[in-house]
């Protein structure tokens, strides 16, 4: 009875084990099949974040569910393609990209937005920020965005330069006249000058003037004037002239500093000054004789005759127009420019003549007057004319104005 009581302990206990195994084994086989049907199920994708690409196997439903199943947490302005609802497919790319803000300086103006692209020219046109040709921006249009995530802008606006006199339009986008010049390469020399001070501001419609100064040493030679010198000769006639000895120009090399402004000259300074040849003088003789007319002779140079006489046959002949005065006339003190006393002597023949056509102290004929002495001037006695002494008034009203030969003998 104890036998057999065992046995059947012994039975049951092995039946046991045989379950507890059986169990177990069942589990495993489900958990692995499980495994596999859960490993089945997964899809392929390939995973862009920022520049980064990552090949995995996903069971979740949604490209959303992806992202947070990989601790992205998708923000308000960041790049997801396709969009977090779309379903989750075998191959399906997806492509994310963290948005940054970037701040952009216009002038005095700042503006941020926020912006998943790198390259500068692509963030400032979908900003709808507009540019022209010759505004500056910070860092350049094909450059990508740098560390600090800012883009300086400075608009270009349209000034005037006249650089020596040129004029021509420019654009700039300088704020003072030093740094417009240093954009532009204009060099200053020494000497030039700017309409405006170097580290005044610049703004639309400015004018920017460059006078360019040139300082040069100019050597020249010039001729100098001579001196003329007046001395008295006894034996000339009162009135006439004779020249003793002819001037003569020298020189002189001068040595001058010239200023010129925009190649115009403005300015000469005498620096030197060396004689290279002096001038020689004029010396000219001047009558101080007085012409004393006496009664009529044979040997008289002055005819004192009345009445015409003929001709000489020598001489210088030409027309005058003649007239006549007396020596009490208006205005009239009866003396000669010569000196002659007419009212004392006031049978003498004497004419008053312009000396640049007959020289004073010329003895001379005149028509139906006959020889005479060139001895008096008269303020309208000018050219060809003369005027006649006659010693009575009413002969010289009678001889009126008119047309006479004359011939100069001396």
């Amino acid at each position: 009875m104890i036998k057999s009581t065992m046995k059947n302990l012994f039975s049951m206990s092995l039946r046991s084990k045989q379950i507890a195994i059986f169990a177990v084994a069942f589990a495993l086989f489900v958990s692995i099949i499980s495994l596999v049907l859960y490993e089945g199920s997964k899809k392929s994708v390939t995973l862009h974040v920022n520049d980064e690409q990552i090949e995995i196997k996903t069971s979740t439903h949604t490209v959303g569910q992806l992202l947070s199943s990989r601790d992205i947490e998708v923000a308000e302005h960041d790049l997801v393609i396709p969009s977090v609802n779309t379903p989750i497919e075998e191959g399906l790319t997806i492509r994310w990209e963290q948005a940054k803000q970037v701040e952009i300086q216009t002038g005095k103006e700042t503006e941020k937005i926020w912006t998943t692209d790198q390259n500068v020219g692509d963030i400032l046109a979908a900003a709808n920020i507009d540019l022209s040709e010759h505004d500056e921006v910070t860092p350049n249009l094909n450059e990508n965005l740098g560390e600090d995530l800012r883009i300086n802008i400075q608009k270009a606006f349209q000034l005037t330069l006249i650089d020596g006199g040129n004029e021509k339009q420019m654009w700039s986008t300088s704020t003072t006249v030093a740094d417009f010049l240093k954009r532009e390469n204009i060099q200053l020399n020494e000497h030039d000058k700017l309409n405006r001070k170097a580290d005044g501001f610049v703004k639309p419609g400015s004018i920017v003037e460059v006078v360019r100064v040139e300082k040069v040493t100019d050597v020249v030679e010039e001729p100098t004037n001579f001196a003329v010198v007046m001395k008295s000769d006894a034996k000339l006639l009162k009135g006439r002239e004779k020249v003793i000895q002819e001037g003569k120009k020298g020189s002189v090399e001068r040595k001058f500093e010239i200023v010129k402004e925009n190649g115009k000259e403005v300015s000469r300074k005498l620096l030197s000054e060396k004689v290279i040849e002096e001038p020689q003088k004029k010396i000219v003789a001047v009558g101080s004789k007085v012409a004393v007319a006496s009664a009529a002779t044979k040997k008289s140079n002055v005819v004192v005759s009345r009445g015409s006489s003929a001709a000489p046959s020598g001489g210088k002949e030409f027309y005058v127009t003649a007239t006549a005065y007396t020596a009490y006339c208006s205005g009239c003190t009866g003396k000669t420019a010569t000196g002659i006393d007419l009212r004392a002597n006031p049978n003498l023949k004497v004419i008053a003549v312009d000396p640049s056509v007959i020289p004073l102290g010329s003895k001379v004929w005149v028509e139906g007057y006959g020889y005479a002495v060139a001895g008096d001037t008269g303020g309208a006695i000018k050219g060809n004319k003369i005027d006649l002494f006659i010693p009575t008034k009413a002969a010289a009203y009678k001889f009126g104005r008119r047309t006479v030969k004359i011939k100069v003998i001396d």
